[in-house]
């Protein structure tokens, strides 16, 4: 019995000892700046928006060695206000996932973050037809931030400071769609719950070759979007490419390849502009469809990666955009060899198309 007893106890203590897996932490912010018009047409919707920023964190202490690699990031959830203090544009409600990683001896955080948006304001015919830059409700957040933070001044409590970049944008799912950029500076504190933690260091250290050949991917993007025209509805769309990617080591992987684009709203858009503009000579049999050739980087954190993508429409019958598209997003691999994500697709800074896709890599 004493020697079940001193078992006990010992698995106990040992369980105990170990260390978890993640602690918790929250940072609390407000914001103020200014909205950003990024074409001649919005400048009415200029202002001072102000807000509050809450994010949840999950601190990484080296369990996994994607932790390491990335000198212990931290992921979690937000959630972000933000009154943009206009007639039009009313207020935003924003939820999503978010990544901090860390430079400068962990003082120094580059904050990413990706979600929806709930807007009170959108483009009404009647009621708010001043607001062009997103037409629907529900919208697409990025944000993107760079702070100088301080961790357990006073205890467990620490402070923050910096500027956030956020864009909404409902990926003209239905129009219009210019989108909303703000720059803000943002103040605010952080409370990490389990106190200041250090982090090991990987004595045992396995050098690991992760370049690989060129792989070849097959990937299918669809959706539906509307053209320019409001209220001239939703058509879906219909992506799809083949590229080539080499893996240069741990964290990226460059790209080359070719996609066609079969963007049905096309249609129904090149005969109306043939008909309400005939001085434009526009013959209304003009071929919808477009094909791009593009340059990209992947880079990889654990199964999730983020996409950056370049290109050219090398075949456009129809010229509606600037000849030059990109592209960014999140991919998620489900086996090394399987993936999907999400990506937007823009001319500059006016987007097309929200793309949600699946594909193969081989």
């Amino acid at each position: 019995m004493r020697k079940l007893y001193l078992l006990c106890l010992l698995i106990g203590s040992t369980i105990t000892a170990q260390e978890k897996p993640e602690t918790n932490a929250v940072e609390v912010s407000v914001l103020a700046g200014n909205v950003l018009p990024h074409t001649p047409d919005l400048h009415h919707l200029a202002g001072h928006p102000e807000g509050v920023l809450v994010t949840f964190a999950k601190q990484t202490h080296g369990t996994k060695e994607w932790h390491r690699a990335y000198n212990y990031p931290d992921f979690g959830g937000y959630f972000l206000y933000q009154k943009f203090n206009n007639t039009f544009l009313g207020e935003n409600y924003s939820v999503g996932a978010m990544y901090n990683f860390y430079f400068l001896n962990r003082n120094l955080q580059f904050k990413l973050s990706q979600g929806v948006a709930y807007a009170t304001s959108p483009y009404d015919k009647e009621d708010n037809s001043k607001n062009k830059a997103f037409g629907s409700t529900i919208v697409a957040n990025t944000n993107i931030g760079l702070l100088y933070k301080k961790e357990n001044i006073i205890d467990k409590l620490g402070l923050q400071a910096g500027f956030l970049f956020t864009h909404y944008s409902n990926g003209r799912t239905k129009s219009p769609n210019s989108g909303v950029n703000t720059l803000l500076f943002n103040v605010g504190v952080n409370y990490d719950f389990d106190g200041e933690k250090s982090k090991p260091v990987d004595t045992v250290y396995e050098k690991v070759n992760y370049k690989e050949p060129i792989k070849y991917n097959f990937v299918v993007r669809g959706g539906v979007n509307e053209s320019p025209i409001i209220n001239s509805g939703q058509h879906p769309f219909y992506h799809i490419g083949f590229y080539a990617d080499k893996r240069l080591g741990r964290k990226s992987a460059v790209q080359l390849g070719t996609e066609l684009f079969l963007t049905e709203f096309f249609k129904d858009f090149i005969y109306y502009q043939s008909v309400a503009y005939p001085e434009k000579n526009i013959d209304p049999n003009t071929d919808y469809k477009r094909i791009g050739v593009f340059v990209g980087h992947e880079f990889f954190i654990n199964r999730i990666s983020l996409e950056a993508q370049v290109g050219y429409y090398v075949y456009e019958p129809y010229k509606h955009d600037i000849p030059i598209y990109d592209r960014v997003g999140m991919k998620y691999y489900f086996t090394p060899k399987i993936f999907g994500g999400f990506t937007i697709k823009t001319h500059l800074f006016l987007a097309e198309a929200l793309e949600f896709g699946i594909g193969v890599r081989l």
